[in-house]
């Protein structure tokens, strides 16, 4: 391997480490989550689209007087 090809390698190891953390502090991984914990458990459950499944942890998020209201 080259100087340059250790380097890009180097690199695209980094990146994707960083955008591993990004994923998981800022949620986004979460849908990802909850499929394979889903499909672990009951394969043949249907399986909630990212859509509802976003809808459903904003409402559940929103709905708990607890956490405080949140207006934005």
């Amino acid at each position: 391997m080259t100087t340059g090809a250790v380097r890009t390698a180097g690199l695209r190891h980094w990146l994707s480490r960083l955008r591993w953390y990004v994923r998981e502090v800022t949620g986004e991984a979460a849908y990802d989550h909850y499929v394979a914990h889903a499909r672990a458990h009951d394969p043949d459950a249907a399986v909630m689209t990212r859509r509802a499944f976003e809808r459903s942890r904003t409402d559940a998020r929103e709905g708990d007087p607890r956490d405080g209201f949140r207006c934005c």
